[in-house]
């Protein structure tokens, strides 16, 4: 079933945030910083949104993190078939038009695109958005502050993401200029056009 939904929606039950410290106007962290500081904690996964504030989250849980290779398998099987662009885990920090360094749980590029950054800058946060994100929505994860960063990799140049819910089994499909999709207890989902030929298999995920 495909729902038009209000991207505000469904933040009802209680989560837990992740944690924000907020350091401007008393620290500004350059970018190499914060490459640093992240490279210093690999136990937590850090992001940096467009005011500054650096969000501290726990590494994911082991069911979170089951589903998430499972994501990563499939998107990266495809990739290496097709050939047109190239895929990343979550690990990987990509540092948005507006300033903000995100991490999404999985994420594609045209290789065009790709091969326009320096090999000084793969070292570090790709200075670009993905042509498609992903995000998986752990039990630590308020629904609202996942469909609002959604939105903002929209807004960055995105051209596909799905925000995955397992708990009520929802994914969410975002696209520009479009109505957010939810597709409720899909058995797959479809990545056409953006990734023609991909096709998520959620059996293994749900």
């Amino acid at each position: 079933m495909n729902t038009a939904v209000d991207t505000r929606t469904a933040a009802g039950d209680a989560y837990y945030l992740p944690l924000v410290l907020r350091l401007r106007p008393a620290l500004d962290v350059s970018e190499d910083q914060f490459f640093a500081l992240c490279q210093l904690n690999r136990d937590l996964r850090l992001e940096r949104n467009a005011k500054g504030e650096l969000l501290i989250m726990p590494p994911a849980g082991g069911e979170t993190g089951q589903r998430n290779a499972q994501i990563t398998w499939q998107l990266v099987g495809w990739a290496n078939r097709d050939g047109t662009g190239v895929p990343f885990d979550s690990s990987t920090g990509f540092k948005l038009p507006n300033t903000a360094v995100r991490a999404p749980d999985a994420a594609w590029m045209l290789r065009s695109r790709y091969e326009q950054v320096s090999a000084a800058q793969r070292k570090q946060f790709i200075p670009a958005c993905p042509d498609f994100v992903l995000e998986l929505r752990s039990p630590s994860d308020r629904l609202v502050d996942a469909q609002d960063k959604m939105a903002e990799y929209l807004a960055n140049g995105a051209r596909l993401g799905w925000l995955i819910d397992s708990e009520p089994r929802h994914v969410y499909v975002y696209r520009p200029n479009a109505a957010v999709e939810r597709l409720e207890n899909p058995s797959r989902v479809d990545g056409a056009p953006v990734l023609p030929g991909f096709v998520l298999e959620l059996r293994t995920i749900w």
